[in-house]
């Protein structure tokens, strides 16, 4: 198939296009300074000559660019118009969105009938753009998505954050109360993949099964015989972990054997 990207240059998204291509689909990125992100009719001229299949929303206001008021422009009004377009023009719209739809007051673990309670920033936008998708596009996919796990810094991933806490303080603290929600970047693109054939709604993907940050850095500093001061904490307190039943994604212990299945925190009824 011919699929569009946006965000195909960040860190979810040049392992998306790698592996789409890989399959054999034919990937064309949207490139903002080619189809800027504040024009209307650049957008249905770009996908109405490409006439793609299906159109990824990946892109977020990472690098300013100088208009105004971007990070709601580019966070979302832009996913919302996508959405209402690509209903138009019968595009398969998958939206990808974040855990930080959800405040660091949420009870957790969250699940996909959580109610979204940020109320700024850009978990205030995600969450708005959701909204707005759904009501817009009643064919689209809406994706909630946790902290990425690659495997060198550089991007905003979680390896690329605890170089610059050891750059900057010498070690990365880490919280034994906090199960963030998380996943490698691999199992996230797979999982992204997956969506094209499933039906509209929302999902949600993370493969922390109840292992706490410090375990989590511990574990991924032995998988790289990393140098790494990892300073145990009690400081932050929030289990952030996305249930969603539909979604079988593999278990961080898949890519990290010092974490056990036995030792995960357990999942509580809802």
């Amino acid at each position: 198939m011919r699929i569009v990207v946006t965000g195909g240059r960040g860190t979810v998204g040049r392992i998306l296009v790698g592996q789409l291509r890989a399959s054999g689909h034919e990937v064309v990125l949207w490139l903002r300074d080619e189809v800027p992100v504040d024009d209307l009719q650049a957008h249905r001229v770009f996908l109405s000559k490409l006439k793609p299949a299906v159109l990824y929303h990946l892109a977020i206001a990472s690098t300013p660019t100088g208009l105004a008021n971007e990070d709601t422009l580019v966070n979302c009004d832009w996913p919302i118009g996508l959405a209402a377009l690509a209903r138009e023009l019968s595009i398969r719209f998958i939206f990808t969105s974040t855990a930080m739809v959800f405040s660091n007051d949420a009870v957790g673990p969250l699940r996909p009938d959580s109610i979204p309670d940020a109320v700024e920033g850009y978990g205030h936008q995600k969450k708005l753009a959701e909204t707005g998708v759904r009501q817009l596009n009643r064919d689209a996919v809406i994706v909630r998505l946790g902290w990425q796990i690659g495997d060198s810094p550089g991007s905003n991933n979680m390896i690329d954050f605890v170089h610059q806490n050891l750059e900057g303080e010498g070690q990365v603290k880490a919280s034994q109360k906090w199960l963030p929600a998380c996943s490698f970047l691999q199992d996230t693109a797979d999982a992204l993949m997956g969506l094209m054939g499933r039906d509209p709604g929302l999902y949600m993907i993370d493969s922390n099964r109840g292992w706490n940050f410090f375990e989590i850095l511990t574990a991924l500093k032995a998988l790289h015989n990393a140098d790494w001061t990892v300073a145990c904490s009690q400081d932050f307190v929030l289990d952030q972990r996305l249930i969603d039943p539909k979604m079988n994604v593999p278990p961080l212990s898949d890519h990290l054997p010092s974490l056990s299945l036995d030792q995960a925190a357990p999942i509580p009824n809802p």
